[in-house]
């Protein structure tokens, strides 16, 4: 309150902000203010000189005592002093701060290290700012998405001159990705989200990936498969990745003319990649695409699930530490109650049943480095007597027992500031045995994966990644019949090293090249792959991307039974996509066009190797169509697709190049999902349309000429949230093709025609018209 007091030190205030840089400005101010406090007196004693101040007393103020003034001068002398030395030796130093383009720019952090002494830029991009410091001095610049900048300069002149550029931190800014092929599901890329929950809530998928997936625009509904069938290519042809590691068996065992699901769960993954083509050198093996999953980390909290399904039980338990987590779960599944209580037209001797056990170790030694461990058995046995189509005095008795043990082991850490690591080792043992009537089939098969890959980052615009892998396969098959059994096998190595990088040109212009080098020890062949991807940013919401590459396979396994000698069947992939992303609303279409070589050819009769080649070829191209959206109705979301296919192929025993089996011209799905929030309810459905697929009908001429009849399905599923005791709980239900539509999967024909030289046939349908699910999920906890 004193007016002599604050009189002084406005004025001292007043001449260091007219002489010193912002910072030295702050910072004896401060000094100031502190040393009149401790000089200042209590006394309240009026004095009548203080015209020099410029204040007049007013109420609640008072002026310090006569011996205060004397103390109070002096420090404002030595205030004085201190504030013109500090003007003698400044060096003014100024500049303009501008991107590539000479763009200025405005508020860019402008300072010399280990100091006070620094200012921002304006809207010209301009700075200034003074230094007492001399000699060498360091001038570091920084703004957001820009690379720091920092040069040496000689602060002995009065006055410096510095212009600036700033160039792009691409890996910060994200400013374009590749989108050519590939649908992400992860929120670091501006591409098609489905998270595990977007899974497990579509109609029709019934809580399965591929189920899901094949609601998405580049897939072919193949309804007794259950399978992933992308753009003209067949299951075999789309290869599974979890955390990098390639998955040897990802479906369920095949069983005639009966869907198969896939063996893991939606909600062991944080991140599902779906590439339908054009993906990157890190992936090989896979003529048409790449399904990458990624596993999370360490779990946040304890917690235990129970489940009551129409299938089964499951329970989980996780336990969480400070830097680990431990999870395991137990499912028991049994399909009779089900399938006695619905309309199913297969004559079960034992109804599907099975049960699994997996475990999952997650652990951080340190703030960048996490160890994983996956392991996951499972166990399915059943059996059926089937109608003997080509004499109906006969019925056929399939039984399947399998076995599968998958384990995966990772580990990634950030060696450096712009190097990372990945490491990964898995395992694969699938075990099959089969019987059709006398006939009996043991197929044992065991793969070993082992991965290592390195990424660095230079200076912020390139990015370079390259690894190794090896895989080890061994396959084991003893056929058994009613008076005699043979057994084979074969052993095979395969090696891969790759390189790709990604360059950023510009903020708007990314270039992904890419090299796959691969050697099988069985075929004793050597390929180069080369990939190359492209993307350019039209605006902040819209993106073109092109994509081209070269696909390697190996030949299934029956046919390196039948000879080792083969080439590697090879698929081309040219694309070009255009995506727009704005307000909860993304529009994506693309062409492309897929060139088959070196595909599997024998002839329909012969068992002889000798007749067996590399010479198939074919082709697949077509337009996908997408658009997704949850802005323009409160509470919905919904996604459209459409496929167009047009697929030929000369391959295994065709005889003259055709659309193959599970190709359809035309493929359309509608999904949407509502939550009505008054009654704590999701409501989904999903609506498909798939065009006839070719098959061979030996009573006309030409090979696969015939169409089967067009596939529908409506589904629809209900998820209400509720509590039990306080316990978060789902209860979810759902049916398939609630109209009931007639759906067939081709046709099965005689053998041999009757007296007027006619093909009998009958027609391929689903076990099920409708399938029916319910479940109850309870979360043991009280969050």
């Amino acid at each position: 309150s004193c007016i002599y007091c604050r009189g002084l030190y406005g004025k001292l205030r007043a001449l260091a902000s007219s002489t010193l840089s912002p910072l030295q400005y702050t910072a004896i101010s401060s000094s100031i203010r502190a040393i009149l406090i401790r000089s200042h007196s209590s006394s309240q004693e009026i004095i009548n000189s203080v015209a020099f101040i410029g204040f007049r007393p007013g109420a609640g103020s008072y002026l310090c005592s006569k011996e205060a003034n004397m103390k109070l001068l002096n420090t404002s002398i030595l205030l004085l002093i201190i504030a013109t030395l500090a003007l003698k030796g400044q060096c003014k130093i100024s500049g303009t701060v501008t991107d590539r383009h000479g763009s200025p720019i405005i508020a860019a952090n402008v300072y010399i290290e280990n100091s006070y002494d620094g200012s921002s830029t304006d809207d010209n991009g301009y700075f200034q700012f003074d230094s007492s410091l001399a000699g060498k001095q360091t001038l570091l610049v920084s703004y957001l998405g820009y690379l720091d900048y920092e040069a040496v300069l000689d602060l002995g002149a009065r006055e410096v001159q510095h212009d600036v550029e700033l160039k792009e931190d691409f890996e910060v800014l994200e400013a374009v990705v590749i989108t050519a092929g590939s649908f992400e599901a992860s929120d670091k890329k501006k591409a098609v989200v489905l998270k595990p929950i977007d899974i497990v809530t579509t109609a029709g998928a019934t809580g399965d990936i591929s189920g899901a997936l094949n609601t998405l625009p580049g897939t072919q509904k193949v309804g007794e498969e259950g399978q992933l069938f992308v753009r003209g290519g067949d299951s075999h042809e789309t290869r599974t990745f979890i955390d990098g590691m390639y998955v040897q068996n990802p479906y369920s065992s095949k069983v005639p003319d009966i869907p198969g699901r896939g063996r893991f769960s939606p909600f062991l993954f944080t991140g599902t990649s779906f590439s339908t083509g054009g993906f990157s050198a890190e992936y090989g093996q896979a003529l048409s695409s790449a399904l990458i999953l990624e596993t999370g980390g360490v779990a946040d909290r304890n917690s235990t699930n129970v489940s009551i399904m129409a299938i089964g039980l499951g329970v989980s338990q996780t336990n969480c530490w400070e830097k680990a987590s431990l999870s395991a779960n137990v499912d028991v599944n049994n399909l009779e109650p089900l399938f006695r209580l619905t309309n199913n037209n297969i004559d079960w001797e034992i109804f599907p049943k099975g049960y699994g056990s997996g475990l999952a170790f997650r652990y951080k030694p340190g703030k960048s480095s996490i160890l994983k461990f996956m392991g996951n058995y499972s166990f399915t046995n059943l059996a059926f007597n089937m109608p003997n189509f080509q004499d109906t005095n006969l019925s056929d008795r399939f039984a399947l027992d399998n076995h599968n043990v998958y384990g995966n082991l990772s580990y990634r850490d950030i060696l450096s500031e712009d190097i990372s690591l990945f490491a990964g080792l898995s395992y694969t043992y699938n075990r099959d045995q089969l019987a059709l009537n006398q006939f009996g089939l043991k197929n044992d098969e065991q793969s070993v994966q082992a991965r290592l890959t390195l990424s660095r980052f230079f200076a912020g615009s390139t990015k370079l990644k390259v690894g190794l892998e090896t895989n080890f396969n061994k396959l084991d098959l003893r056929k058994m019949e009613a008076t005699s059994h043979f057994d084979t096998g074969v052993k095979r190595s395969y090696n891969a090293a790759f390189a790709e990088s990604d360059l950023y040109l510009s903020g708007s212009l990314l270039a992904r090249i890419g090299l796959r080098f691969e050697y099988d020890s069985l075929l004793d062949r050597v390929n180069l792959a080369p990939r190359l991807s492209t993307a350019y940013k039209l605006n902040p919401y819209s993106q073109i991307s092109a994509a081209f590459g070269h696909y390697y396979q190996t030949p299934a396994s029956e046919y390196l039974l039948v000879k080792p000698n083969w080439q590697n069947e090879r698929s081309d992939h040219y694309m070009l996509n255009y995506q727009l992303s704005k307000n909860n609303r993304i529009v994506r279409a693309e062409v492309y066009n897929k060139q088959y070589k070196q595909l599997v050819r024998f002839s329909e009769e012969s068992f002889n190797p000798t007749d067996y080649d590399n010479s198939g070829n074919g082709y697949a191209k077509g337009i996908d169509l997408f658009y997704r959206d949850r802005k323009s109705i409160k509470y919905a979301d919904f996604w459209i697709s459409y496929s167009y296919l047009d697929s030929e192929r000369f391959y295994l025993d065709y005889p003259e190049q055709a659309s193959p089996g599970f190709s359809s011209k035309h493929n359309f799905s509608l999904v949407y999902k509502h939550f009505v929030p008054a009654l704590k309810t999701q409501f989904g459905a999903t609506y498909s349309f798939t065009s006839g697929r070719p098959y061979e009908n030996p009573n006309l001429a030409g090979f696969n000429e015939s169409r089967s009849k067009q596939y529908q399905d409506l589904s629809v599923n209900a998820s209400y949230i509720t509590q039990i005791k306080g316990n978060h709980t789902v209860l979810f239900v759902s049916m398939s093709n609630v109209p009931g539509f007639e759906q067939e999967f081709g046709f099965e024909f005689k053998e041999q025609p009757d007296e007027f030289g006619f093909f009998d046939s009958q027609a391929i349908r689903p076990p099920n018209k409708r399938f029916y699910f319910a479940g109850l999920f309870i979360s043991l906890e009280k969050k």
